[in-house]
């Protein structure tokens, strides 16, 4: 056969066998939803031999209203602060009755770098067999757009409002994949939702490795990040670009794979397009002195990372998009 036939063949069979739907349509998730998108990714790429712990949060909300749930896998709510807790328990219980049903913990930041930390480190340091997953919108979206741990410099909520004092969000978000290498496990990892290829081959790995994986994914929020749901995407890949979101992998503490960017865009690219940072355009002294941090913030994640691009390597900020599932690339 020729490259040509093995292309349509492929072509031919992703459409005669569909994809896995671990959570289908009909959920309640805002227009443009990043978390909803990367939820998908996420189970499509582990398949049906698992069971999720979900924290409370959009994510809970938007998937089980009552008495409706889009969710064709076990699933079970926990609350805001034990996630960790709750899935190792399921992985336990799993493991005493000889099962080999992989158990996922999903989260939002606040689940994950705040109010469920302490749960998340106990099951990391325990050992449990068990991916958790973060949704990063960067804020306590469900309650009402709240700083979190997550939320980034200079960034508007709703409790960091810009005035005369700050320019937003006071403190730098909170380095979580640093700290959740620091025990040690054997795999971690950071993925965007403008990446759907590289997150399913973040989750495959996670999945084949037997202990505790963390993954955490940069899900934009048009409702708390004022951009138009249209635009999830470009602002997701953004973020990346500019450098503010690396895209790395570590394992047992140690960085062992980035995504180079081949393009690099000015950090105003990504923050001109969301109003929780419009006050950082306004004809003020502060405003420009905060584009110049977070300018200085991007390039020293783009020196630490070692993310310049050295040519067309597909597997880089432009390349990437360009890889399917299975990890085949079409031309």
């Amino acid at each position: 056969m020729t490259d040509t036939d093995d292309k349509a063949l492929l072509k031919q069979l992703r459409v005669e066998q569909p994809r896995f739907q671990g959570i289908v349509s009909g959920h309640r998730a805002c227009l443009g939803c990043g978390e909803a998108l990367a939820t998908r990714l996420v189970v499509e790429a582990c398949g049906p031999d698992i069971m999720i712990a979900n924290a409370t949060g959009c994510l809970e909300i938007f998937t089980t209203p009552w008495p409706e749930s889009a969710w064709r896998v076990p699933w079970l709510h926990s609350l805001f602060e034990n996630t960790g807790a709750i899935a190792a328990g399921m992985e336990a219980a799993l493991k005493a009755q000889g099962k080999s049903t992989k158990v996922l913990a999903f989260a939002g930041d606040g689940g994950t770098f705040d109010i469920g930390f302490q749960a998340l480190s106990g099951m990391l340091e325990r050992g449990h067999d068990v991916l958790y997953v973060c949704f990063d919108n960067e804020a306590y979206m469900n309650t009402g757009i709240q700083r979190s741990g997550s939320t980034p410099h200079a960034a508007m909520t709703t409790t960091s409002p810009p005035g005369k004092v700050r320019m937003g969000k006071r403190h730098l978000k909170k380095d979580i994949i640093s700290i959740v290498a620091a025990h040690h496990i054997p795999y971690a990892a950071t993925a965007s939702v403008a990446y759907p290829s590289d997150i399913r081959q973040k989750v495959r790995r996670a999945m084949a490795i037997e202990g505790p994986t963390f993954l955490v994914i940069h899900s934009p929020c048009p409702l708390g990040w004022g951009h138009d749901g249209s635009l999830s995407i470009e602002v997701a890949r953004l973020a990346v670009t500019s450098g503010l979101m690396p895209l790395i992998e570590l394992e047992r503490g140690e960085l062992t794979g980035a995504m180079p960017i081949r393009t690099p865009h000015p950090v105003s690219d990504y923050l001109k397009l969301q109003k929780r940072f419009a006050h950082l355009f306004a004809d003020d002294p502060k405003a420009r002195e905060e584009l110049v941090h977070l300018q200085a913030l991007a390039d020293y994640n783009i020196e630490k990372f070692a993310l310049h691009s050295l040519g067309d390597d597909p597997q880089d900020t432009d390349g990437a998009d360009t890889v399917t599932r299975g990890g085949m690339r079409y031309a």
